[in-house]
């Protein structure tokens, strides 16, 4: 239903190394033993005098077992496979691209799905449950549709030790689940709209390069399928329901989007046209699908006879939507701001949002000791009366370093220090994860100013995000100028004869040995205007709109 989990051969140079055993499988696929994750053994950091003035750790990991030994800058498919695992939001399972989420990330998810599900139930939207088995002839019914999905399609052909009859297919989305029981459910116009919703997974088992996140043969997502009366509600809908997914990305992720339309080759099967938004990754000059809302028309409503009754008795074919958000969403937030030190969340979607860290003398007196504790519990409670996640590291057998070290790797946007002098002045010291600023705050003043302080950390992400790939866009006239942007790792803006054959091509011609070839990402709802006269920029014919071009995952 969405088609941004959909495959796309990437060459190796250019593929992240989660996965590298998969890769490198035959055809015939013998799952691959998954990369046995060590386990960690943090290591005590020597005594510091000042362990309040630690900075964290650096690329290339330290005697303490922390750090990340990869540069996002100079080796960005490393570093991102050894990220996922080191701040603990994957682990690898013994099925190739499969993986585990771990607590911190599927906690993110958490998140991102009370964001979005308070927001489509606001628009009328309720959430039910599909099976996740589809009959062969339930998926045969649309033949554009299944011709899309079938080289990602999972069979289940035994149960026990004996051959079934006829296989059942798992489910890679759920337009043919459900479309027989809109065609129950709607018999008259007052029985619409129908709006639907399910949070589940879903399996697409045909790709050659996974990656945590990004691209895994199974998934979490919502999808929503809604049925109308009119083109006019359908279509408000589609893009009701696009917004929602810019403000999933900018609101909470604090990741620019581009919002557009897909060409007519990229929409989703079976659809009447397909609305997206485009993330943009400056590291590796690779656009990235973030989430898809498509108009269905009438198409599915015929063929799985989905009609009602008008107020003149008229029988009609409804007009369908469906869309839908993955956990691609979180690898994409990944990817935009983590560095080389771990992960650096956005506050509104950070699991924890500080970590209050109490700094003892070893040789303080019990009473002392527990004057700070004390401190540290009334701090937490005082934040958590404002809505502020929180966590205390109160663990004695790991030095203040090392606990820095260890939050700056999972990315918690700010960093409280309760330290000797800190008691004796009724302060805090405050640390940002982004920046790493940090400002002394008086007790009475921490509730106001850290939920404050979050705020500024989460506009500062999206500002430096935008301001990383506003430059990252040159606009082409010739395919000489569009083959140099590909190559300054950009996205190309051109005037488009938008023409399924030149598509292609173009995507031929743009592939070099070390580069998968350049498709369209969209066509933006956002761009210049097209002055008559203007020529496609490849084929030299009357251009009909502007197209973003670039290379993707």
């Amino acid at each position: 239903m969405t088609t941004e989990e959909t495959a796309t051969a990437v060459p190796p140079a250019e593929a992240p190394a989660a996965e590298a055993p998969a890769a490198a499988a035959p055809a015939k696929e013998k799952a691959p033993k998954a990369p046995k994750e060590k386990k960690e053994k943090p290591k005590q950091e020597p005594k510091d005098k000042d362990a309040k003035k630690s900075g964290g750790g650096a690329a290339g990991g330290d005697a303490k077992g922390l750090g990340l030994k990869n540069s996002k800058k100079d080796n960005f498919g490393e570093w991102y496979s050894e990220l996922v695992v080191a701040s603990e939001l994957i682990s690898y399972y013994d099925v190739s691209g499969c993986y585990i989420l771990r607590p911190w990330a599927y906690a993110m998810w958490e998140v991102v799905q009370g964001w979005f599900d308070k927001r489509i139930k606001a628009l009328g939207v309720q959430n039910s449950y599909f099976p996740l088995f589809i009959t062969e002839d339930v998926l045969n019914t649309e033949k554009d549709h299944v011709e899309g999905f079938a080289p990602e399609v999972a069979w289940v052909t035994k149960y026990g030790n004996s051959v079934m009859e006829k296989p059942i297919a798992i489910r890679p989305t759920s337009e043919t689940v459900m479309y027989p029981y809109f065609s129950q459910w709607i018999r008259s116009h007052r029985d619409l709209p129908l709006r639907l919703n399910q949070w589940t997974n879903v399996v697409r088992w045909e790709f050659k390069y996974p990656t945590p996140f990004i691209r895994s043969r199974e998934f979490l997502w919502q999808e929503g399928h809604t049925a109308f009366a009119t083109q006019a509600e359908a279509e408000k809908e589609v893009h009701d329901i696009l917004d929602l997914y810019r403000g999933v990305y900018e609101d909470l992720l604090a990741v620019p989007v581009t919002k557009g339309k897909k060409s007519k080759k990229e929409q989703f099967a079976g659809a009447f046209f397909t609305t997206t938004v485009e993330a943009y990754i400056p590291e590796t000059g690779r656009g990235i699908q973030g989430a898809t809302s498509h108009c269905l028309g009438q198409n599915f409503s015929k063929m799985f006879d989905i009609q009602f009754e008008d107020d003149d008795r008229q029988k009609q074919h409804v007009w369908q939507n469906s869309w839908g958000l993955t956990t691609r969403s979180l690898g994409v937030m990944i990817m935009t701001h983590a560095d080389d030190k771990g992960l650096v969340l956005p506050p509104r979607v950070a699991p924890k949002q500080i970590v209050i860290i109490p700094i003892p003398k070893g040789s303080a007196a019990p009473e002392t000791l527990q004057a700070m504790m004390d401190k540290v519990d009334e701090l937490s409670k005082s934040l958590e009366a404002k809505d502020v996640r929180v966590v205390t590291d109160t663990r004695n057998n790991y030095t203040p370093g090392w606990k820095y070290n260890h939050w700056e790797l999972k990315g918690l946007p700010l960093r409280m220090e309760l330290g000797p002098k800190d008691m004796d002045n009724q302060a805090v010291m405050l640390c940002r994860r982004d920046t790493g600023a940090k400002e002394v705050v008086k007790w009475e003043d921490v509730p106001a100013r850290v939920p404050e302080l979050l705020e500024t950390i989460q506009a500062d992400m999206f500002a430096a995000a935008k301001a990383r790939t506003s430059g990252c866009t040159e606009v082409c006239h010739s395919f000489e100028e569009f083959m140099a942007a590909l190559n300054n790792k950009h996205m190309a803006l051109t005037p488009w004869a938008d023409e399924e054959a030149i598509e292609e091509e173009v995507k031929k011609r743009s592939t070099t040995p070390d580069a998968m070839g350049a498709k369209t990402l969209c066509l933006p709802f956002e761009a210049p205007p097209l002055p008559e006269g203007t020529k496609c920029f490849y084929s030299g014919k009357p251009a009909k709109n502007w197209a973003l071009w670039g290379r993707s995952y």
